[in-house]
């Protein structure tokens, strides 16, 4: 005998993961952005990465960089702009800066083109979380 209940669908929410392969779609010297990444850009997204602070011997930051693996940026030369996001957090709340586990960035995705002591940035997200990457 079937079951002719009506299923209630569990609604996720979680935003969409943004991988790195899909922010390598800039096209940073033309500014040529490909179709999967605009369909991201302006959203709410997750990306996984690590956190590199941009303030030297901080325990918890409200500005930091994600990058895609351990070290980005700290041996030269830094990973190309479409391979790094500006993360700033929403209303300056501090998250731990701990550069070697992985996290999920929640926040809203933009094309931000920046420059600071790691290079040039192609990317900002406002953060909204700040969660650990679980394998």
């Amino acid at each position: 005998m079937f079951d002719t209940t009506p299923q209630k669908k569990v609604a996720s929410d979680d935003p969409p993961e943004v991988l790195w392969d899909v922010l390598q779609q800039l096209n940073y010297s033309t500014g040529e952005v490909g179709t999967e990444l605009a369909d991201f850009l302006g959203k709410e997204v997750k990306i996984p990465g690590f956190i590199v602070p941009l303030e030297d011997f901080a325990s918890e930051v409200s500005e930091f960089l994600l990058v895609p693996y351990v070290g980005a940026c700290v041996h030269t030369p830094p990973p190309p702009p479409n391979q790094l996001v500006f993360v700033e957090m929403e209303d300056a709340e501090q998250v731990t800066a701990g550069t070697w586990e992985p996290i999920w960035v929640h926040g809203t995705l933009v094309l931000e083109e920046t420059t600071n002591m790691y290079g040039s940035v192609g990317f900002k997200v406002a953060g909204m979380e700040v969660e650990p990457y679980v394998w």
